[in-house]
């Protein structure tokens, strides 16, 4: 039986370069794979991207109210003519990958796990766990539910301690108002801290 694994860390932990690299390292073997993001991330359009600056189209993006795996069915099959690249043409899909997790929803993490267990396909999920505010993301609580295996990808704080928090910033104020969902790179932009950095910047304040 497959397994679905949620790698998972704060920001700039290297979870689109980890993504990518395990994607080539399946390719240079000759095995299929199928990389998959939430369609609610428009960062980098209908791409991956690394911040080392490594970039790659997904097969296909997963909108919001839709069955992951029933578009994972359809590309898998090569039934869908609006697919995307498929960069290695041999079926069967070896392993799906999907970057940006948190972003869905747990009905879809669901789909993944039927996807591993009862596709017998592996399923890599990365993502980071909390927002700006310290709240799991509905996708990343229910990864942490349900997956078979958890990985923690560490990165380190402007202090040199590990980061475990994400920060949100318009310009240089750091804020802690408004939607969960703002993508990096939109009027704001997110820098990882430590709990003790966190608590520094926030005044004391976990959370709203």
């Amino acid at each position: 039986m497959a397994k679905l694994y949620f790698r998972y860390g704060a920001m700039n932990s290297g979870k689109s370069t980890g993504l990518l690299q395990a994607a080539f390292n399946y390719e240079e073997r000759g095995q299929r794979v199928l990389l998959a993001k939430p369609g609610v991330d428009t960062k980098g359009d209908s791409g991956i991207v690394s911040r080392l600056g490594m970039t790659r189209s997904v097969d296909f993006l997963i909108p919001a109210g839709s069955s992951a795996r029933s578009i994972f069915a359809a590309h898998a099959a090569g039934d869908d003519p609006d697919a995307l690249l498929q960069h290695v043409d041999t079926p069967p899909v070896a392993c799906l990958m999907v970057d940006e997790a948190q972003f869905l929803e747990p009905a879809q993490v669901d789909d993944l796990f039927r996807i591993a267990v009862l596709d017998n396909v592996p399923v890599l999920a990365y993502g980071i766990r909390t927002d700006f505010r310290t709240r799991a993301f509905p996708g990343s609580l229910r990864l942490l539910e349900i997956a078979h295996t958890l990985e923690e990808l560490k990165t380190i704080c402007r202090c040199g301690r590990k980061a475990i928090f994400n920060t949100r910033r318009v310009g240089e104020a750091v804020v802690f108002d408004g939607d969960q969902v703002a993508i990096d790179g939109q009027d704001v932009w997110y820098e990882s801290l430590c709990g003790s950095c966190y608590l520094e910047v926030s005044g004391g304040r976990l959370g709203s």
